[in-house]
C-alpha cells in the first residue's frame, strides 16, 4: 500500500470522532473530495470495526482506522465511587439506575489490532497514549502506515523514538478529547501552532496540525509552518453525512452564545466541549477516571439525548465556522493549500 498521506489532493485528515460522528459516510465522502477520511474504532467491537472498514474500503483507498490505546494511569477506586456519588441525583432526575464504577476495559484493543495486522488498512493512528514498539512494528509489517498523537514536546519525543510514519500535533484549541499520553496528565496551555514550531525543531518526521482550524487561513497558517496537512474535526460535526446526535449538532449550529470549556466530567479524561448544564453541575466533583467515568456517565448521557444540557457537546474553540453543510464543501474550503 502506498502512503495516503502523499497523494491528497487536499491537505486535510478528518479526525476520528468516536462516539458517533465518524461514520463510513463520512470518512468516503471525506476521501472522495481529495482528503483523508477517518474511521474512529473507539467504543466499538473489532467485529464492528471490521465491517464499517469493509464498507469504506469498497469504495475508496484514502482512509484510516483510529485505536485508543489502553489507558496507561488507573483510576482511583475511591475518586470513581466519589464520582458515583456525585452522579447519583443527576440518574435519579433522569429516571435512570445510579452509576456504578464498572471494571476497567482496554477498548477490545489487542482484537482491533490482530485485525488491522491480519487485514491491513491504509493508514492507522493511534492516540490515548503510545502503542509499544512491537505494535507498531507489526502494524508497519502488514503495509500500513502508523500516526502518532501529541499535545506537548515531551509526548512528541517521546513518540519520534517509535519512529511513526507521522505525528498529530494537538494544540489546546481542539475539541473532544485531548490525546495526551496518560489521563493523569493535565494538557499543556499550548496552540497548535506554538506545538507544532517546536516539534518541528525536535524532529523531521512529517507533522499534521490538529486544533482550532476552523477557516482557510487558520489551515494555511498550519502548513506554512511545516505541517503536511491539518487534521480538521469540529466542521465536520455538522456535515451532513456525521452521525452527530441531533442536539450536539443543532448546539452547533445555534450556539454561539455558548463557552467552550475543557472537563473531564463526561469521561474522566480532558475534553473540550460546549458548557452546558452537565459541565456546571458536575464541574467541582470531576476526577481522572478513564474508561470508568465514560461508561458511568454513558446511561446518563443516552436519557439525555434530545437535551442539549445533559450531552457532551464536544467542539472546539473554532466551532462558530460550523455550517449545515457537506463534507465535501467542508474538504473543499482548503483545496489548493
Amino acid at each position: 500500500m502506498t502512503n495516503p498521506l502523499h497523494d491528497l489532493s487536499v491537505p486535510v485528515v478528518q479526525a476520528p470522532m468516536a462516539g458517533g460522528p465518524s461514520t463510513p459516510a463520512l470518512a468516503v465522502a471525506v476521501a472522495e473530495a481529495g482528503g483523508l477520511g477517518m474511521l474512529a474504532a473507539g467504543y466499538k467491537s473489532a467485529s464492528v470495526m471490521a465491517e464499517e472498514i469493509r464498507e469504506v474500503a469498497a469504495r475508496t483507498d484514502h482512509f484510516g482506522v483510529n485505536l485508543f490505546v489502553p489507558e496507561r494511569d488507573p483510576s482511583d477506586p475511591e475518586q470513581l465511587k466519589a464520582y458515583a456519588r456525585a452522579l447519583a441525583p443527576v440518574a435519579a432526575d433522569l429516571d435512570v439506575p445510579a452509576p456504578q464504577p464498572g471494571p476497567f476495559t482496554d477498548d477490545d484493543y489487542p482484537a482491533k489490532l490482530d485485525h488491522l495486522v491480519a487485514n491491513p488498512v491504509p493508514l492507522v493512528s493511534l492516540t490515548f497514549g503510545l502503542p509499544g514498539a512491537a505494535d507498531v512494528a507489526r502494524l508497519r509489517e502488514a503495509g500500513s502506515v502508523v500516526v502518532l498523537n501529541a499535545t506537548d514536546a515531551r509526548e512528541v519525543e517521546a513518540a519520534v523514538e517509535l519512529a511513526p510514519d507521522a505525528i498529530v500535533v494537538q494544540g489546546r484549541e481542539a475539541g473532544g478529547h485531548r490525546a495526551t499520553h496518560g489521563q493523569a496528565t493535565t494538557p499543556e496551555d499550548i496552540s497548535t501552532a506554538e506545538l507544532l514550531d517546536q516539534a518541528r525543531e525536535l524532529s523531521e518526521i512529517p507533522l499534521i496540525a490538529a486544533g482550532g482550524i476552523a477557516s482557510r487561513e487558520d489551515a494555511a497558517d498550519l502548513l506554512g509552518r511545516g505541517a503536511v496537512a491539518v487534521q480538521v474535526g469540529t466542521l465536520f460535526l455538522t456535515a451532513r453525512e456525521a452521525g452527530t446526535k441531533p442536539a450536539h449538532r443543532e448546539a452547533l449550529l445555534n450556539g454561539g452564545g455558548r463557552d467552550t470549556v475543557v472537563t473531564r466530567a463526561f469521561s474522566g479524561r480532558w475534553a473540550r466541549a460546549l458548557r452546558n448544564g452537565f459541565t456546571d453541575r458536575l464541574g467541582s466533583a470531576q476526577v481522572s477516571g478513564y474508561p470508568q467515568v465514560h461508561y458511568m456517565t454513558a446511561p446518563l448521557r443516552a436519557a439525555s439525548a434530545g437535551d442539549a444540557e445533559g450531552l457532551n457537546l464536544w467542539a472546539g474553540t473554532g466551532f462558530g465556522a460550523c455550517r449545515d453543510t457537506s463534507a465535501a464543501e467542508i474538504v473543499e474550503l482548503f483545496r489548493g493549500l
